[in-house]
């Protein structure tokens, strides 16, 4: 993994808007530079990279209320001993017990008190720092209680989420109470607090996880809901637990690149490398018309195994050592068309498809809405990588009760017409397919990278780019994550960013491509944070995408 500003024929020269972080000590890559700060200061305490994690995850809920928070769920793939050791921790959530598809409609689905997961976040950070971290939960949690309570800068993307989402926020009181106390969404410039929040922070920190599955978090959660006509319940939230899983990994032209397994769909991410890796991608160009119109059809065909087959193990067969065979994406990538778009489901399940798009493979015959993306290393080998989120911006638009977070409304991922033989037909207890893929690339056992980005049904297609711009193209952190990207939408129609040059579009056009532009810098194509090491130094070296307000800060 080479660092070099000019790319391979036929993407031009990359110029980086920021320069690659180093770090000897301790690494932490975030959406925001206070989350990454609070991550920092556990190194400068003696903590670890679980520690410095722990603390950034949580500290995102105070300046990044909008993606992710107490309220929510993610994934967390941890290496050790320089990679040796590889774990994953899955606190996605679960459906509540009254959660059947007679609770929903069209109405309710994505918004308000019944679509929310039961959350998953506070028992996943806890469970990591009692598992590897070193600092009390105390230490971990006080930058977070500081910043909600002694408030801290809006910045103007922070204003766009805010003033974007002011009529989902304003239908609900505790909402309008929690994120515009003057009535109107916080300004740029502006310090905001929120003392709701802080105090469900500090009793997470004095009494862990019973403050808040069973002790006065749970019980406010319970009243707001009753009174709300909302679905989660005590029981719900005292029987809560993560998972601790394996992860899955493929082999990629030597390198193995690692994630989190169903109920996670980053099999798409592997699938999808899988299908590429016979042809020589440097040779094509870097963002060349030939190498996106490949990687475009490659995409299209693992969407709709990800569709078929991604969901919940625990309730459905997930095929998931078939889908990573050679043999089975030797058979797939014989359906490539060189020549012309071809058409793709969509991003979620549908029972009327087009009836020339791509459908899902056979994987058993081979087996002989808004998120967010951060991890932290450190120089004794731990890699921390975790991806978590609300669902939606803002989640499902409520605040629970006098708690000051907001919930998920990440069942608005599952299906809900009754008699639907959809694979993701909302069910008690079951947790939904979920689109966040935290990576970790190794080479010779040794770790490489890590990487991930937020984005729903587009982070398996950008983390996928992201990790090709490093392994085929010789990227730093900082340059692959700057690259222009682009997103695979349904039909023949991609959507990319505007530095991609017009006569690149132009030919992806005449292969019958409908181009979508979304500006120079698009949101729509994620926001990328990675970390990696310098194989003969030891250097971390950690890279944040301008897209969102990502800072990466090294000891």
């Amino acid at each position: 993994m080479q660092s070099r500003n000019a790319m391979p024929e036929g993407g031009g020269t990359l110029t980086a808007h920021r320069p690659v972080v180093n770090s000897r000590r301790g690494m932490v890559a975030s959406a925001h530079y206070e989350a990454s700060l609070a991550g920092l200061r556990m190194f400068l305490q003696g903590g670890n990279a679980v520690d410095a994690v722990v603390a950034a995850a949580a500290t995102l809920n105070v300046v990044e209320p909008f993606m992710s928070g107490l309220g929510g769920i993610g994934f967390l793939l941890i290496s050790r001993n320089y990679g040796q050791e590889r774990r994953v921790l899955n606190f996605s959530g679960v459906v509540p017990k009254g959660a059947v598809p007679e609770a929903f409609t069209p109405e309710n689905h994505s918004i308000g008190v019944r679509c929310p997961l039961v959350p998953g976040n506070p028992h996943g950070w806890l469970t990591m720092l009692e598992a590897y971290g070193t600092l009390p939960r105390s230490t971990v949690l006080a930058p977070t209680i500081e910043l909600a309570e002694k408030g801290f800068m809006i910045s103007q993307s922070d204003n766009r989420y805010y003033e974007v989402n002011q009529e989902r926020l304003a239908q609900f009181p505790t909402s309008k109470a929690a994120y515009m106390p003057h009535g109107h969404p916080p300004k740029p410039g502006e310090i905001f607090k929120q003392p709701d929040l802080a105090r469900s922070f500090r009793t997470l920190a004095d009494e862990g996880l019973d403050g808040f599955y069973r002790g006065s978090i749970a019980r406010e959660i319970d009243r707001f809901m009753k009174e709300s006509d909302g679905l989660i319940n005590l029981d719900d939230l005292d029987a809560y637990e993560p998972d601790w899983e394996t992860p899955i990994s493929i082999n990629y032209k030597g390198y193995d690149v690692v994630t989190t397994g169903p109920n996670s769909n980053a099999f798409q991410v592997l699938e999808t490398l899988n299908i590429l890796e016979e042809f020589d991608l440097q040779g094509l160009g870097h963002n060349s018309a030939d190498y996106i119109h490949l990687l475009s059809e490659a995409i299209k065909i693992a969407v709709p195994d990800r569709i078929m087959y991604g969901g919940d193990p625990k309730y459905l067969d997930v095929p998931v050592s078939g889908l990573l065979t050679k043999d089975y994406a030797k058979e797939r990538r014989g359906r490539i068309n060189h020549q012309r778009a071809s058409t793709v489901i969509g991003e979620r399940y549908t029972e009327n498809p087009p009836a020339e798009a791509i459908t899902a493979g056979s994987p058993s015959v081979y087996t002989s809405g808004e998120t967010t993306h951060f991890s932290a290393a450190d120089s004794e080998g731990t890699v921390a990588t975790i991806t978590q989120t609300l669902g939606a911006g803002f989640g499902c638009g409520v605040v629970a009760g006098s708690t000051g977070f907001l919930l998920n409304n990440n069942i608005d991922l599952m299906d809900i017409t009754r008699g639907s033989d959809s694979r993701l037909l909302v069910q008690p207890g079951k947790r939904p397919g979920s689109n966040m893929a935290p990576i970790q690339v190794f080479k010779d056992g040794r770790f490489l990278l890590s990487i991930g980005t937020p984005g729903s049904y587009g982070i398996p297609q950008t983390t996928t780019q992201m990790i090709l711009n490093v392994l085929e193209f010789g990227m730093n952190v900082q340059e692959a994550i700057e690259a222009p990207r682009f997103r695979v939408m349904t039909g023949v129609t991609i959507n990319m960013e505007g530095r991609i040059p017009p006569e690149v579009r132009d030919a992806l056009v005449s292969r019958g491509h409908d181009i979508g532009l979304l500006g120079e810098w698009g949101m729509e194509v994620g926001g990328g944070h990675a970390i990696a090491v310098d194989p003969e130094t030891g250097v971390l070296m950690g890279g944040a995408d301008p897209r969102r307000d990502g800072f990466a800060l090294g000891l």
